[in-house]
């Protein structure tokens, strides 16, 4: 049996250095589980561009692209003061989007996005904004219900596909909680997640969901955490991943 890996840190490119060291001490290519919890939500400029730089010589999605697909950043800076047109505006893009997918052009968002998901989730008279049942669930004083607080990733009906490998949704489910000091805390649940391709993206797209949700409520973002069932080191072979902590290790040195 497997011992759990846990992390905990302030900053989001240490946590990632830090899970991929972990690999070194194991004889496979699998973390199960990994339990991580980040606070302070900072970055290493250096190690994100030298984890970007290796991925887009692997001809591999760029941190900023996979985080995007959980919350997108730069759309909602065009609608600061206005969530609701934020979610139209989204939909109204990844109708196009997924137009493009369907004809072939780019099959990845052809079955959703995390933030489409959150948005929009399919249902039986229409789509269902989880996201904002979440922020007017939080809002309502009468209403301090917890578990109201969740959102689901994963379709029964559309995600239960035969493959070895579909790609999405690999987050299934989120939870927000409001702490007795009203800081906000987000929990986020993997079946299997891919450390080298997605891992720091979707870390660093949820961490900016909860601050979007944080700012919508009028509190601060206090702690993700992140429960792993299995983190695979997917197309990253171990002596590449050495490789790469090792050049992390030289930029961190001081």
């Amino acid at each position: 049996m497997k011992t759990p890996t846990l992390i905990e840190n302030h900053n989001i490119s240490q946590s990632w250095i830090e899970v991929l060291k972990r690999y070194g001490d194991i004889s496979g290519k699998e973390l199960s589980p990994l339990v991580l919890t980040i606070t302070d939500f900072e970055e290493d400029i250096s190690l994100r561009e030298l984890l970007d730089n290796h991925l887009s010589i692997h001809q591999k999605q760029s941190i900023q692209t996979v985080s995007e697909t959980i919350f997108p950043l730069s759309l909602s800076r065009l609608f600061k003061n206005n969530r609701h047109e934020l979610y139209e505006e989204y939909k109204s893009n990844f109708k196009r989007i997924k137009k493009l997918d369907l004809n072939g052009r780019n099959p990845r968002n052809r079955r959703g996005t995390y933030f489409q998901r959150l948005i929009d989730f399919p249902g039986t008279n229409g789509g269902i904004n989880q996201l904002e049942n979440i922020i007017e669930s939080i809002q309502d004083n009468k209403n301090n219900r917890r578990s109201r607080y969740q959102a689901s990733t994963f379709d029964p009906n559309s995600d239960k596909l035969d493959g070895p490998y579909l790609g999405f949704p690999c987050l299934q489910h989120i939870t927000f909680y409001v702490t007795e000091e009203n800081g906000l805390v987000l929990n986020s649940f993997y079946a299997v997640q891919h450390l080298y391709e997605k891992a720091y993206g979707n870390w660093l797209g949820l961490v900016n969901l909860g601050k979007f949700v944080a700012e919508e409520l009028g509190i601060s973002f206090e702690r993700f955490n992140c429960f792993i069932s299995i983190e695979k080191l997917d197309s990253l072979s171990k002596t590449e991943a050495k490789k790469l902590y090792n050049q992390a290790i030289k930029i961190t040195k001081p």
